[in-house]
């Protein structure tokens, strides 16, 4: 699970596991908004969250807490720990500030180029610093936002920019969004072993989308992102990893959600299709299942996901025993030319992801939540099968939270 298809850049590749819980279609709420803000950059991405264009009556302030690790076989790899906070503001009748911060504490080692060919560093340890701030002006059946963001840490700086605007029809059962996002990075590794000195990406992004309320029971959205982005793609701390200076993405997503007379309860499901210059192909599909419960809220989640492999991603050699030959590998990886990457978050495969989060209401304004989400990644998950020679991946993350409305 992906919030997009590997980009494998330094700060990607130093916060994957961190990554990938902002996910396809988070949504901006207290719980999603830290992650989708700050690694999501410049934040279209994201889905935005379906809401009535007026301001929010009552301040929130929430505190959440994640832990996540992953491992592959005999290699331990990555631990980060997250705390943050969310705070939103209502003032001066039409308007709204919101912001948000988090600290990760990321340590383990970074990912392998195949199974048995590896080039990932034995141990890192860094702290990621994130922070954004969103502002709102709420009109008659209209809203404008603008918000900026920055995230931080040893070999990689990105600030960005987003301004969003959405307008209903005189029902409101239909909402219009456009948005505009633009992010610029800095990435320099002399200090951390990296081969970048100096390098930047700069990232545009487009989003036109709809919101319409089919029925009583049915709500559905469709986004479309278009992102331009230029600069330097390569992992520095990787051999033989070259990437073009330039990617083109485009992004569907739909949500349809609907709910269920009889247990009270709601359906949310999405689909969300991403493709690339760089010949990634990738669909995540999504469902969750809400069931209140007294005072209490559980939502089961399943999600898979699933992407082809980067036209310039190279599969390791093997010898006369079909097993893989490191190498010879690398020698054959010395005589390409042009692009080229081993890099396994650029291969074929798929993922699976069980989640389960329990949300207890106290009446008052409070609420305590927990979530745990498990994932199972492997090329055989693919339909048709993924890239081969590669060791699957199995990672956990836990979050616990509390916020209050005053």
């Amino acid at each position: 699970m992906r919030a997009s298809p590997s980009t494998s850049t330094p700060a990607r590749k130093r916060r994957a596991a961190a990554a990938r819980w902002a996910g396809a279609g988070v949504a901006a709420t207290e719980r999603g908004r830290v992650l989708a803000a700050s690694l999501l950059l410049p934040g279209l991405a994201a889905v935005s969250a379906v809401r009535a264009e007026e301001p929010p009556e009552q301040a929130t302030i929430a505190l959440k807490y994640g832990w996540y690790r992953d491992a592959q076989p005999g290699w331990d790899r990555v631990r980060v720990h997250s705390p943050q906070v969310f705070l939103s503001l209502p003032f001066a009748g039409a308007w709204a500030v919101e912001g948000s911060a988090v600290v990760d504490s990321v340590s383990g080692a970074t990912p392998r180029m195949h199974t048995t060919v590896s080039t990932a560093t034995p141990y890192m340890s860094d702290v990621r610093r994130a922070a954004d701030v969103k502002v709102t002006r709420y009109f008659h059946r209209a809203a404008i936002s603008a918000g900026i963001a920055y995230s931080g840490e040893n070999d990689y700086v990105s600030r960005a920019q987003s301004l969003e605007a959405r307008w209903s029809s005189e029902d409101n059962n239909r909402t219009w969004t456009v948005g505009l996002g633009h992010s610029r990075d800095r990435i320099d590794a002399s200090a951390t072993g990296g081969s970048a000195i100096g390098e930047h990406r700069e990232t545009h992004e487009l989003l036109l989308g709809a919101t319409q309320v089919l029925t009583a029971r049915d709500l559905v959205q469709v986004q479309l992102t278009r992102s331009l982005d230029s600069g330097y793609y390569s992992d520095p701390y990787k051999l033989f990893d070259d990437r073009p200076g330039a990617r083109r993405a485009s992004i569907a997503f739909f949500r349809w959600n609907h709910f269920v007379d009889g247990p009270d309860a709601t359906l949310r499901t999405s689909w969300r299709h991403w493709r690339d210059s760089f010949g990634i192909r990738a669909s995540t599909l999504s469902a969750e299942w809400a069931q209140p419960v007294g005072a209490w809220t559980f939502t089961p989640g399943l999600r898979w996901h699933m992407q082809s492999a980067a036209s310039f991603y190279f599969d390791p050699v093997v010898n006369a025993s079909g097993i893989p030959d490191s190498l010879a590998t690398r020698i054959y990886a010395g005589s390409l030319t042009g692009y080229r990457s081993a890099d396994q978050r650029l291969a074929a495969f798929g993922a699976v992801t069980v989640s389960l989060k329990a949300a207890y209401d106290f009446g008052n304004g409070q609420v305590m939540d927990a979530r745990v989400d498990v994932l199972r990644q492997a090329a055989h998950y693919k339909p048709g099968g993924g890239s081969p020679y590669l060791d699957p991946m199995r990672a956990t993350f836990v979050q616990l939270g509390w916020s209050r409305k005053f």
